[in-house]
C-alpha cells in the first residue's frame, strides 16, 4: 500500500484527501484575544519515561510554538497542554518558559506561562508552603516579561479546608501583582485533583468565590481561563466579571459559539484545541474580524466533531492526540512524549482523529500523514 490509503482498525480502507490550504492573515485577530496552548516535543532519543526527568528536542519544540504565532495566536506556554504534573517537571517547565519567551520577544509574539506549586514534592502542604512556591513560579515567569496565568494548584486542593483559604491564597498573590495576571479554573474533566476548587464541589459556590476575588482585585486581573467544559456556566460567569476583566474560554467543546459571543458579550480564548486546528482558527477568527459570520462558523464548524473527540473522557490523556496530530502534519518526526504518555489513547482512538482531522482540512500532506498513520497502525498489529 503507499499514496495516502491507510488501513485503519477493525480493517477499513480510508484515503487522506489533505489539507485545504488554510492561508496565514496579516496578523493577530483584532477582534478577539486568542492563545493557543502548546504542547512540548520530546527527545525521542531520551529516557522520557513515567516518572523520569523531561527531555525536551528544543528545536521543534521552539518551532511550533513559531508556527502559533506565524497564524497569529498568543503562545500558552507550561499550561496543561504541556502536560505540566504528566510528565513535565518544573526545571523543564522554568527552561521552556524561558525559552520561549526570549523567542516571543525577538519576533513581537504574544505569550502567557503558567504559574503553579509543582516543584514540591507530591503529598500534603502547607497553605504556606503552597503560596511560597506560588511566589517562586511567579517570580520566575516574571523574569522573563511572560504574563503570568495562576494555575489552579494540587497542592492547594488538597490543602484548602475552605472558600476562604483559597481566597487568602490568591488574595496574596494578587495583591503582590506588579501587572495584571491570568486567573486559571481547570475543571475536574482535566485533572481529578482539583475537584471542589475555590472550596466547593457545587460549582455555583464556586463560581460566587471566583467573582467574589475578581471583584477585590480587578485592577490586578487581566481575565480567568475557565475549562469546565460547560457553555452555559462560563456565559453566566462572564457576565459576571467586572468591566475590563476578560473571560478567556478554554472549552474545547463549545469554543466557536463562545468566542462568537450574544448581545451580552463574547469570550476570548485559551485553549488546548487551537494548537492542533491554528490554521482553521485563524481563518475563522479572520472572517469574524471582517463580520463574516456565516463564513466563521463555517469554518469551525468540521473542527467541533475532532475536538469531541480529541477531549472525550478520560479528556486529561488529550495531549496524547495533541502530539499525534502535531506528527501527522509534519511539525515533528516521531510520536513520542515525556513520561511515555503517547500510550494514553488506543489506536482506534487515534484512527478516529485521523479521519476528523483529515475532514477538517488539517492534515496538510496526505501522503505523509498515511504513512506515518500506517507505520503506527502496523506496530499495533493491523496490516498494512
Amino acid at each position: 500500500m503507499s499514496g495516502a490509503e491507510v488501513v485503519l482498525p477493525g480493517g477499513r480502507r480510508y484515503r487522506l484527501t489533505g489539507g485545504v490550504g488554510f492561508p496565514r492573515p496579516a496578523g493577530p485577530p483584532t477582534s478577539r484575544i486568542a492563545y493557543a496552548a502548546a504542547h512540548v516535543v520530546a527527545d525521542p532519543t531520551a529516557e522520557n519515561v513515567p516518572g523520569a526527568p523531561a527531555v525536551l528536542d528544543w528545536d521543534r519544540t521552539l518551532a511550533f510554538r513559531h508556527h502559533l504565532w506565524s497564524y497569529g495566536f498568543g503562545v500558552a506556554e507550561a499550561m496543561d497542554t504541556a502536560q505540566r504534573g504528566m510528565g513535565l517537571d518544573y526545571p523543564a517547565t522554568r527552561e521552556l518558559i524561558r525559552r520561549s519567551a526570549a523567542e516571543a520577544h525577538a519576533v513581537g509574539g504574544r505569550i502567557v506561562a503558567g504559574v503553579g506549586t509543582d516543584q514540591l514534592p507530591p503529598g500534603p502542604a502547607t497553605l504556606a508552603e503552597v503560596t511560597r512556591a506560588y511566589h517562586e513560579q511567579l517570580d520566575d515567569v516574571r523574569a522573563t516579561g511572560a504574563r503570568p496565568v495562576l494555575m489552579c494548584s494540587r497542592h492547594l486542593a488538597a490543602a484548602a479546608r475552605n472558600r476562604a483559604d483559597y481566597l487568602r491564597v490568591y488574595d496574596e498573590l494578587l495583591t503582590a501583582a506588579d501587572e495584571p495576571v491570568v486567573l486559571h479554573w481547570l475543571g475536574p474533566m482535566f485533572d481529578p485533583a482539583l475537584a471542589g476548587y475555590w472550596g466547593s464541589a457545587d460549582l455555583d459556590e464556586a463560581a460566587d468565590a471566583v467573582v467574589e476575588l475578581v471583584k477585590i482585585h480587578d485592577t490586578r486581573v487581566d481575565g480567568i481561563k475557565v475549562s469546565l467544559l460547560d457553555a452555559d456556566r462560563e456565559v453566566a460567569l462572564r457576565r459576571r466579571l467586572p468591566a475590563g476583566v476578560r473571560l478567556y474560554t478554554g472549552d474545547d467543546f463549545h469554543y466557536p459559539e463562545l468566542i462568537r459571543g450574544d448581545a451580552d458579550g463574547h469570550s476570548d480564548a485559551l485553549l488546548g484545541v487551537f494548537a492542533a486546528i491554528a490554521p482553521a482558527a485563524a481563518a475563522a477568527l479572520a472572517a469574524l474580524d471582517r463580520g463574516e459570520l456565516e463564513a466563521y462558523d463555517e469554518i469551525f464548524a468540521p473542527t467541533v466533531p475532532l475536538a469531541r473527540h480529541l477531549f472525550a473522557a478520560p479528556t486529561w490523556h488529550y495531549k496524547t492526540g495533541i502530539v499525534f496530530l502535531a506528527w501527522l502534519a509534519g511539525h515533528q518526526d516521531h510520536f513520542t512524549m515525556v513520561g511515555g504518555a503517547q500510550s494514553g489513547r488506543s489506536p482506534a482512538h487515534l484512527a478516529t482523529l485521523l479521519t476528523l482531522a483529515d475532514a477538517a482540512g488539517l492534515l496538510p500532506d496526505a501522503d505523509l500523514a498515511a504513512a506515518r498513520a500506517r507505520a503506527l497502525f502496523a506496530v499495533a498489529g493491523v496490516a498494512q
